[in-house]
């Protein structure tokens, strides 16, 4: 064989990799939408004034016999698609790494999830019930498939280019989710002159999600790749496979010792992303109008920052660029504190600052934990790094809510979070990456 063969080997493979990049790209575009329009901004009001509608004189709906208060069905429902989707994930990561095919997982996954999500246009009346299992499947096929999608990471980026591609996904999801949010804000602001009720226009709102979903998640699904199955993967199905996935974690314990600093900080990460805008409403006072404005403002300023954030880990390494983002929250976090109330400028200053900093972190934090994940276990492992981002996130909004009960005060509740991004920051700099990377026998890259 000669050179100018090898060459053209060569480029046809780094060609057919920047392919798969680009589609792999295309499920952040496809399902962040879901994230922004539906969970964060229009189905939580939306479904909550559906279980009012449909609760007795007390104020409570009964499903399943079960007294609820028409407020808290939302959260309830939200918290049974995290119980679900802990169940299904790690058997669902167990079996894409055994059967080596996580494509057509990802499609089931994707159209489950986008399919729920198209129905809420039926959501309306008082079909609170509908609402909620609607929401409990989509969230939790969400989550499935996310875990499968980051699964792909190694497989599609050597380690050199890990950071830039996580962060152009990331950087493609919020800008998705901004795109779309316009639109939705047009139709729903203007819903009189379109004709439209302002029911009518929620739900449009929330089914146009599934349907973005589903019709982009055709790109990746036509340029990723299945790479076949290790040939030394046992046959174990199930909660089988499942604790012989712990067992062998515990064989490369600086993996974990990431994984928990992981799941510190990001949890510090995701409280503040469901809870600013309760900040925003009860202790700033701000208008619904303004709060959706930041949430916007955070999408776009998230693009920015992910991209920004992922050159400088070219430079100075994921670990470090990391550790600075969580001094950066820190911060964020601290000048929240002392925002004045019925200032609606500076809450905006707060959301740029989350924005920057938002995207950047998530995107570099699944980077460097593709790094972690020995070879041929990758969607077993990214099970467990999604349970971190999902099943343990129920911590933040405990302690926020905690320390409003104990003082009365949104502003000691928000800056309580800060001890997770102080803590995440200790644990994560105590990890030394290198030799953790070289443990799980992957390549070490020159900078991280």
């Amino acid at each position: 064989m000669g050179t100018d063969t090898l060459r053209t080997d060569a480029a046809d493979g780094a060609a057919g990799r920047r392919r798969e990049q680009r589609g792999w790209y295309f499920y952040d575009w496809a399902c962040s939408v879901y994230s922004t329009s539906v969970l964060t901004v229009f189905l939580g009001p939306y479904l909550t004034s559906v279980a009012e509608s449909a609760a007795d004189g007390d104020g409570y709906v009964h499903p399943l016999g079960i007294p609820v208060r028409a407020g808290s069905f939302f959260a309830y429902s939200v918290s049974l698609s995290v119980i679900v989707a802990v169940v299904v994930m790690p058997l669902v990561g167990a079996a894409a790494d055994r059967s080596g095919r996580k494509k057509p997982l990802l499609a089931a996954a994707a159209y489950t999830g986008a399919a729920a999500t198209t129905a809420m246009f039926f959501l309306d009346g008082d079909r609170y019930l509908l609402g909620g299992l609607l929401l409990v499947v989509a969230n939790a096929a969400q989550s499935v498939a996310m875990m499968l999608y980051n699964s792909y990471l190694p497989q599609i980026a050597p380690p050199e280019e890990r950071d830039a591609v996580s962060s152009r996904g990331w950087a493609f999801g919020y800008a998705a989710g901004a795109l779309v949010l316009i639109a939705n804000l047009v139709l729903y602001t203007a819903h009189d002159s379109f004709g439209l009720s302002e029911s009518a226009a929620v739900r449009i709102c929330l089914a146009s999600a599934g349907l973005w979903w589903g019709a982009f998640a055709l790109i990746p699904l036509r340029r990723l790749r299945d790479r076949g199955a290790p040939a030394h993967r046992s046959a174990a199905t199930g909660w089988k496979q499942l604790a012989a996935t712990v067992r062998d974690m515990r064989r490369h314990p600086l993996t974990l010792a990431f994984l928990l600093a992981y799941l510190v900080y990001n949890d510090g990460i995701q409280t503040v992303i469901t809870q600013a805008s309760v900040y925003g409403s009860e202790e700033l006072g701000l208008g619904q109008s303004t709060l959706i404005v930041a949430v916007l403002l955070v999408q776009v300023l998230a693009v920015a920052g992910a991209l920004a954030l992922g050159r400088l880990a070219r430079t100075y390494g994921a670990k470090r660029t990391i550790l600075g983002s969580l001094v950066a929250w820190t911060l964020t976090l601290a000048a929240g504190y002392f925002l004045p109330a019925g200032a609606p400028v500076w809450f905006f200053v707060l959301a740029a600052g989350i924005g920057l900093v938002l995207g950047g972190s998530q995107a570099l934090s699944r980077s460097l934990f593709s790094h972690l994940v020995p070879p041929g276990k990758e969607a077993e492992y990214f099970s467990a790094y999604e349970l971190s981002d999902r099943g343990m996130s129920w911590l933040g909004p405990l302690l926020f809510g905690l320390t409003y009960q104990l003082t009365g005060s949104y502003r000691d509740a928000i800056i309580s979070l800060v001890a997770f991004f102080v803590i995440g920051f200790v644990l994560l700099a105590r990890v030394p990456v290198r030799r953790a990377i070289g443990d799980a026998g992957n390549p070490v890259p020159e900078r991280i």
